[in-house]
């Protein structure tokens, strides 16, 4: 790998830059700046609608591509780096990426909701298959032949019988292509692919692996000083007073305010943590968060803003009144912290009225926007750079931290580096919101479903991604309220071919929660209990889970993950309750659960088995295996996309089973991993995968699917093992003894009660 593209896929180390002079209009036709490999770079434009606003090609045949998505550790850097060499036919190794960069790449929307392929690398794609169009429609115009009889290989253009041969690099002499982005260019026909559908290695890895590769974490500027912002006690405190002779005795050190927005500087990082933890502050701080323990009840005597229909077919509710056996459940979902393994960093360099920030936010085009209404500029004088962060999985705490750096690089007058601690990452980032499901369902004489009713109580979602409340400038005194959670009324609704179904989703008026998107955000909690109740009802009915959903699931492609599944772990209904395996302890049982989901109930199909070991004496529960079967469409890098599975596979585990937001009235209290605790190795699971790749399809993505089906195939999984249904994550052990508690309280009670019982309640878990 040569200096260039190692740089462009570690992110290098840039040691100084200066913004460039140019208009600040969306239609400005080139651009020169230095990159965040300290290249300088010449875009011939910003035009969304011209292929020289997307790539550019060198005098040397190394293709420059500009991707307003951005690599969150999820290998979109490779694999949209295929897509292009694909398309144009060069080599993977001639490609390089600039990434999220405000200023060389366009708004191509937050690098979120698993659609950087799907959206991103479908523009890319388009602008590549159009340069190669262009340019061999060039060559057949110098050598007066037919472009159909060209061919391009490696970056070279040459007739068939290899007469006449120009690289892409001479033919275009280092000048803009000037070609318009056709959106409906003849894309290559997957037969004739070598480079999408193959296992290419990541380009990040090596670096990764030695120590060489640069994260924000990593970067530095010449001159920088160290800044720690100093927390309130809480989200509803108020800065009273700062004794700025606490720290006097430090030298260099130095304070910056606005408003309740407070931060010390020091020439060192260790000289910052000392100012922090030794500054004197006094705040206000009232009542902030609800009593943990009446969490739920709290969630649903909040305010409705408004009620959306996500389903409604036949009458429900007459259904139900009339069905010769009825069961209702409630489903919990518990606030989680993002966990980023790396605490957020930003250096940010504020000078001659503007601010460059390096930052590793998935969404830099958008804070672009929210950062500059914290200082008090015009958009297009501020800068945002991506470099890679130490963990994301969501709008987490990079955001903040970026604003952070622009704001005390502001008042500094210098330029700054931001890094939070532990406890700033744990107890200040924003969380996934709660939810409560409530549902019923009915079932005929025959044991056939003919009733489903469901209401979940979500937070609203208000505005755009842009209107994020950063920490920053709500604490400096600038109001933006809005709060952003996702689209988290996505798969409330259930694709099963039921007679009367009624789904309804509450939105919450808070003022509680900062939230924001977390992996699988809504998708994960609404399927967890759409997944779980529909195993209730199978139960019931005395239905093969697997069997069921077969029956009342029309989509071949659902079908065919559920069968796949099936194939993959030996599923078998019967032999899937109350495993025993050679070595296991006397106390502990098996059981088997499934789960299915489309995700958005309009792209990738998932189907899940797992396996998990309860300890009946101490409650504890193991998920030991897990098999998936997953259809995204076009596979694009089979080894990345099993990357992105087994990622979301192991975090949603830890998630489910030990993962839970600690806060008293005033703060969140779980702020290390000690109190908020996640997977460790030897509890990750045995991953087996099974990649359906269909070439001819809309290549979807992989990053957030599989998650959303752990929790339902957990839940049904335990009860296939010991006869509770856990409702309420995270799956305690407390939670497994008092469901197994509950279950030998029924034994006594007349058979067809405790059948009722089992099946349909267990209230307490």
């Amino acid at each position: 790998m040569d200096r260039r593209t190692f740089l462009k896929g570690s992110g290098g180390l840039l040691v100084s830059f200066t913004l460039p002079n140019r208009a600040s209009t969306a239609l400005a036709q080139s651009v020169t700046a230095v990159d965040a490999a300290g290249q300088t770079v010449t875009k011939a434009s910003t035009a969304k609608g011209e292929v020289d606003a997307w790539l550019a090609i060198g005098p040397d045949g190394r293709v420059t591509v500009y991707s307003g998505k951005v690599d969150l550790g999820t290998g979109a850097r490779t694999a949209l780096a295929q897509m292009v060499a694909e398309e144009l036919d060069v080599s993977f190794r001639q490609v390089d990426m600039i990434m999220g960069d405000t200023l060389l790449t366009l708004d191509q929307g937050q690098t979120a909701g698993s659609l950087t392929i799907q959206d991103g690398g479908a523009t890319l794609r388009r602008a590549a298959a159009c340069a190669r169009r262009a340019m061999v429609g060039k060559a057949a115009a110098q050598w007066s032949v037919d472009a159909d009889s060209l061919i391009t290989a490696d970056g070279v253009i040459a007739t068939a019988g290899g007469d006449r041969r120009i690289g892409y690099g001479e033919l275009v002499a280092g000048k803009p292509l000037q070609v318009a982005l056709d959106p409906k260019v003849p894309l290559k026909p997957p037969a004739q692919h070598k480079v999408v559908g193959k296992n290419v290695k990541r380009v990040d890895i090596p670096g990764k692996v030695t120590g060489q590769f640069t994260f924000m974490q990593d970067f530095r500027l010449p001159g920088m000083l160290h800044a720690r912002v100093i927390r309130p006690a809480g989200p509803g405190a108020k800065l009273v007073s700062v004794d700025e002779t606490s720290i006097r005795a430090l030298p260099g050190v130095r304070i910056v305010r606005k408003q309740d927005f407070l931060a010390v500087l020091s020439p060192s990082e260790w000289g910052a943590i000392k100012a922090a933890r030794l500054l004197k502050v006094e705040w206000n701080d009232p009542t902030h968060f609800p009593d943990q323990a009446n969490l739920y009840a709290y969630w649903r005597r909040l305010p409705v803003s408004n009620v959306e229909t996500a389903a409604s077919r036949g009458d429900a509710a007459a259904a139900l009144a009339s069905a010769a056996q009825r069961l209702e459940a409630t489903y919990e979902f518990p606030p989680h912290t993002h966990g980023s393994i790396g605490p957020a960093c930003a250096v940010a360099d504020f000078r001659d009225g503007q601010c460059t920030i390096w930052s590793a936010a998935q969404s830099t085009h958008s804070l672009q926007g929210e950062i500059a209404l914290t200082l008090g500029l015009d958009k297009a004088k501020v800068r945002l750079i991506y470099l890679d962060g130490a963990g994301c999985y969501g709008r987490n705490g990079h955001e903040d931290c970026s604003a952070d750096a622009a704001l005390v690089s502001q008042l500094a007058g210098a330029p700054v580096r931001v890094q939070w601690m532990r406890a700033d990452e744990h107890g200040w980032d924003p969380k996934s919101p709660p939810t409560a499901i409530d549902l019923k369902g009915g079932l005929d004489a025959q044991k056939r479903p003919v009733a489903w009713q469901s209401e979940f109580f979500v937070a609203t979602q208000k505005g755009s991604i842009a209107e994020f409340p950063l920490l920053a400038t709500v604490t400096s005194g600038i109001q933006r309220p809005a709060y952003v959670t996702g689209n988290i009324s996505k798969n409330a609704d259930v694709l099963y071919t039921l007679p009367n179904v009624s789904t309804k989703v509450y939105r919450l008026t808070d003022s509680a929660f900062r939230t924001a998107h977390l992996r699988s955000p809504g998708r994960l909690q609404n399927a967890f209990a759409n997944e779980a109740f529909f195993d209730e009802l199978a139960m019931a009915a005395g239905a093969d889970p697997l069997q069921w959903r077969l029956d009342y699931l029309p989509d071949p492609r659902a079908r065919a993950v559920l069968e796949d599944v099936a194939k993959l772990s030996g599923w078998d209904a019967r032999a899937a309750r109350a495993i025993r395996r050679k070595g296991d302890p006397r106390d502990v049982v098996r059981g088997r659960g499934l789960a299915f989901v489309r995700y958005d109930n309009d792209r990738t199909y998932v189907a899940t088995v797992l396996e998990v070991a309860v300890n009946r004496k101490d409650g504890h529960v193991r998920v030991t295996d897990v098999w998936c079967s997953h259809d995204c469409g076009q596979i694009i890098n089979p080894d990345g996309t099993r990357n992105q599975i087994e990622g979301g596979i192991v975090q949603t585990v830890s998630r489910v089973m030990m993962e839970e937001l600690h806060f008293d009235t005033h703060r969140v209290t779980s702020v290390d991993w000690a109190s908020y605790p996640i997977l460790r190795f030897p509890d990750v699971p045995n991953i087996h995968i099974s990649l359906i790749d269909r070439p001819e399809a809309t290549p979807w993505g992989a990053g957030e699917m599989a998650p959303a089906t752990i929790p339902g195939a957990i839940s049904n999984a335990v009860f296939a093992a010991v006869g509770v249904r856990l409702r309420s994550v995270p799956f305690l052990p407390e939670k497994v003894l008092a469901g197994l508690k509950g279950a030998e309280r029924g034994k006594g009670k007349p058979a067809k009660v405790a059948q009722a019982a089992e099946v349909a309640t267990e209230a307490a878990t």
